[in-house]
Order: structure tokens, then sequence, then C-alpha cells
């Protein structure tokens, strides 16, 4: 049986995410598997209880740290984009943060490994996603931008911070075929990148012009 708190009532009910999921589709998103477990994942329990009431508005909230969730609309884009080349088995997530897009990610593929450098949100988001009974997630307190060379290749990376160019260590962990999903570039000039991996060559499709907090380097 549901929770109470997992439910939701009000402004957190299912009635509420299902407003969202007509705003996400009428912004473009298609896939339906994404719009799916976006319908069902409480939003709400990984944001404070005062900012509850707006978990389902299609908006970055603060998580503390300097940190914030992001919009649904980014969430549904990077996963539909992570996707788009096929099942994704093994999926490697550059910051935990609040833990919703791991959230997400883990109904989808086979298994997430996400890594967070900021141990208060890692600590959070793990338990977080205890309440969701999701069981194929490994977790790591570290710094992103070195990837999680134990468990590479990966299918499918994405990054929810964003450097200013993309790190080497992480194209050296994408399978062949992998896809790689991750902002880049100064904070006034973003833009979300899809890089796939055929051999040794890289292609890259710029996606949408976003606003993401920097991925900090050389902290673990």
């Amino acid at each position: 049986m549901v929770s109470n708190k997992l439910a939701g009532i009000g402004m957190t009910s299912q009635r509420t995410r299902d407003r969202l999921i007509v705003r996400l589709r009428n912004e473009g998103i298609e896939d339906e598997r994404v719009l799916d477990v976006m319908r069902t994942t409480p939003r709400h329990i990984f944001v404070d209880e005062a900012l509850a009431t707006r978990a389902y508005e299609d908006t970055a909230l603060p998580i503390g740290y300097g940190q914030t969730i992001s919009q649904p609309y980014i969430v549904a884009r990077m996963s539909e984009a992570l996707l788009g080349g096929g099942q994704c088995h093994r999926v490697l997530e550059i910051g935990t943060g609040s833990g919703y897009q791991t959230a997400v990610l883990a109904q989808l593929v086979d298994q997430v490994y996400t890594v967070e450098r900021i141990p208060e949100l890692h600590a959070r988001a793990k338990k977080c996603l205890a309440e969701l009974q999701l069981r194929n997630l490994r977790f790591q307190l570290s710094d992103g931008s070195w990837g999680w060379e134990s468990f590479a290749p990966y299918d499918g990376i994405i990054v929810t911070a964003a450097p200013e160019q993309v790190p080497e260590e992480l194209l050296k962990q994408l399978a062949d075929g992998g896809r790689l999903v991750i902002p880049c570039g100064r904070a006034d000039a973003q833009r979300l990148r899809l890089i796939t991996r055929v051999g040794d060559s890289f292609s890259e499709t710029l996606l949408d012009w976003v606003s993401f907090v920097p991925l900090i380097k050389g902290e673990s």
C-alpha cells in the first residue's frame, strides 16, 4: 500500500502530477515511458516540506548547499535523450543532488550508478530513494568529474551540473554506442548536449539552452 506521504494530497496529489504531465507533453516530451514514470514519481518528497506545494510546478527549486532540483521539463528532456538510442542497461549519473532524477532513471534502466560530492545531499537522497524501495542503485560520495571507472563502460551517462568543457574521463567511460547527456558551457551560455560514441569517435547534437549549477572539480 502506498503511504499517505508518497501519495500526497492537495497540491502534491496525483491530479496535480497529471497536470504536470500534460504540460510536459505540450512542451514536446514524447517518450511515454518517461512521462509514465514522472506521473507516478512523488517529486514532493525530494524537496523541503515548505516547498512541497510547488513540487509539481515546472520549475527548478532549491535543495540547499547552493544546489537545485532540476525543472521537470529538463529531467524529462535529459531522460528522453538518454533513452533515444535504445535500451540502456547500465547508466552513470553525475550529481545525485535531491535524488529525483535518480529515481526517474532507476525506473527506466536496469542499473544506475550515481555520484554526489556533497555528503548531506548524498545522505538525504539515499533516504528518499529508500522510501521508494528502488533496489537497482549504487551510490558513491565523490567528485563526479572523475566518473566511476570501476563499473565502466556505461550505456548512458547523465550529468546534472555543468562543466565548461566535457570531462575526458566521462567520454572514456562511455560504451560504444553509448550516450552522454550533459549541460556544458559558461554560466551565461550553457547548452544541453547529446554526445554519442561510435568506436573511438564522438558525434554531438545540441539540444536546449539551459542553466545548471557548475560542475566543481577536485573535491572528493
